[in-house]
């Protein structure tokens, strides 16, 4: 089912001197009435060994799903092998971060990209296209191709239409990265869902704001607006069919900071408005939360995405019936189970049911 979810944030600057606490002003989140499911849910599940191989072969009586941690029937499940583009029901997108990285970062970015489309001779093991996040908003920069030499000479031609934005610094800059790149996900979760297949999209930037901060007033109205949010973008996600990646091209330069690994601290699921922060919008939470990875720390952004399409090479995919509770918005834990020792399983890690 389509994701009944559209997402219109818009993040309003309120004044304050630079040393006094500074509101985070976001009107609420403008979304249709939620609407329950009206058939099964998909999952799409990756199995890796410990040292993140793919394993394939497995069998639908090797895993067991549990809903809320009770076991839940899985009504129907499929093993893919991709062997030829051709064969492949999914797409690989690149997204080169501008909002939230500077122009040397970018350049660095878009020269490995180029590098990833034109490894193996250009033949790329899954249909790949490239999409650019401005000031101006989410554009795709090319088509969708199994012609890497094609996309990179494409994109390498962009190359001249580079520039450093000029924007708002410190925490009102803060608000308008958070706005722009909320908005661009929000987007393409509700672009790419027209579209069947399943979908890895790879974020290729260090992430927005989470403000994180102490001097930042969170009033309860903005934490329901909070929870509208990740409501609405989780869901979009899933129904879209997307796993999300974030690769973090700062590298060995910022590996050691506390930034880095800052979003950490908010992998729980919000299950409550009152529970709800701004790190909870972190792009690194979202992808693990999609069953997707987050990459840090790393020079080698090339090899970082080959890590993410690998992803592409064999999954399985599953379904079953999600539960309806009596409230709207009610999150459900969602784990899948491999009878096998030493396998690590990625999914989506949740979601949030409704009557």
């Amino acid at each position: 089912m389509r994701a009944q979810w559209k997402l219109c944030l818009v993040l309003v600057c309120c004044g304050a001197s630079a040393m006094a606490q500074k509101p985070l002003d976001v009107p609420p989140v403008a979304t249709p009435t939620p609407v329950a499911s009206s058939g099964p849910m998909t999952l799409d599940v990756v199995v890796t060994d410990k040292a993140g191989h793919v394993i394939r072969g497995l069998k639908q009586e090797d895993f067991t799903l549990l809903d809320n941690k009770q076991p839940t029937p899985i009504r129907s499940f499929a093993a893919h092998e991709i062997e030829t583009p051709n064969d492949d029901p999914q797409g690989l997108i690149l997204l080169i971060d501008e909002v939230n990285a500077n122009f040397s970062t970018v350049s660095i970015v878009r020269t490995q990209i180029e590098n990833f489309l034109r490894s193996n001779g250009g033949h790329l093991a899954i249909p790949t296209g490239v999409y650019m996040l401005t000031d101006s908003g989410l554009s795709q920069a090319t088509e969708i191709s199994s012609d890497g030499n094609k996309l990179a000479d494409v994109l390498h031609q962009k190359e001249g239409s580079l520039r450093d934005i000029p924007r708002s610094t410190g925490f009102y800059g803060g608000e308008e990265k958070l706005e722009i790149s909320l908005k661009a996900l929000a987007g393409l979760g509700d672009y790419l869902g027209h579209a069947s297949g399943r979908k890895l999209v790879v974020w290729i930037g260090p992430g927005w704001p989470i403000f994180d901060n102490p001097n930042v007033i969170i009033s309860p109205q903005q934490q329901r607006n909070f929870f509208s949010a990740i409501v609405g973008l989780s869901s979009t996600l899933r129904e879209a069919g997307i796993t999300l990646y974030a690769i973090d091209p700062l590298g060995t330069v910022d590996a050691a900071s506390s930034r880095t690994f800052l979003w950490e601290s908010f992998m729980k699921p919000v299950t409550k408005p009152t529970k709800s922060d701004p790190g909870d919008l972190a792009l690194q939470v979202f992808s693990l939360h999609s069953g997707g990875i987050a990459l840090a720390g790393s020079n080698d952004i090339t090899g970082e995405i080959e890590k993410c399409a690998n992803d592409a090479s064999a999954w399985y995919s599953m379904t079953f019936d999600p539960q309806r509770p009596d409230a709207p918005n009610t999150w459900h834990d969602l784990e899948v189970k491999v009878d096998k020792p030493g396998v690590k399983v990625r999914t989506i890690n949740g979601y949030y049911a409704q009557p």
